[in-house]
């Protein structure tokens, strides 16, 4: 009765389930079909940087295919704060916060420093000298001082989408 989702499809995949099932999605290498009716949640995806975008765009469908859209910031990140803080009111608003970034992962901190919504963070791949695939961010993000962020796996858009439909489920709940 729920949706369903292929995630990280190679190209034969994709193939094989476009056949069977035409009518599906496919967006990078997420493919969904029968999606869950709409639901009203206010959730922002923001990443920092393009390089970022493919885990955005992961992060998107699986939220997309549980019923929320989800209001999409892209190239926020610190090196160019004034973009941040330009979206300033948008976070404020957001009742939950999926941030996406890799290089030292710097994002999550900022954006968990200035709003209450609860937030993901999510280490990814991209960047360059001591960056070390990820790992860098995924450290800095653990080690962050804004408290109660929660951080998934380098480059887990899955994940994070995950996160957050369990958040915003218990909360429907209560």
């Amino acid at each position: 009765a729920g949706p369903v989702l292929l995630t990280r499809a190679t190209q034969e995949q994709i193939n094989a389930l476009l056949a069977a099932h035409p009518e599906a999605t496919v967006v990078g290498s997420t493919l969904v079909w029968r999606s869950a009716a709409p639901r009203d949640a206010n959730v922002v995806v923001a990443s920092a940087g393009t390089a970022d975008l493919p885990v955005a765009d992961e992060a998107c469908v699986v939220l997309e295919a549980h019923g929320v859209t989800a209001t999409r910031l892209t190239d926020i990140g610190v090196a160019g704060l004034h973009r941040l803080l330009a979206e300033l009111d948008t976070l404020l608003e957001a009742e939950l916060v999926i941030t996406i970034a890799g290089m030292e992962g710097a994002l999550a901190t900022a954006i968990g420093g200035l709003t209450a919504a609860p937030v993901i963070a999510v280490p990814t791949s991209v960047g360059y000298g001591a960056a070390l695939e990820g790992v860098t961010a995924l450290l800095a993000m653990h080690a962050t001082c804004a408290a109660g962020i929660t951080v998934v796996g380098i480059d887990n858009g899955f994940g994070a989408a995950m996160a957050a439909m369990r958040i915003l489920n218990h909360k429907d709940q209560s």
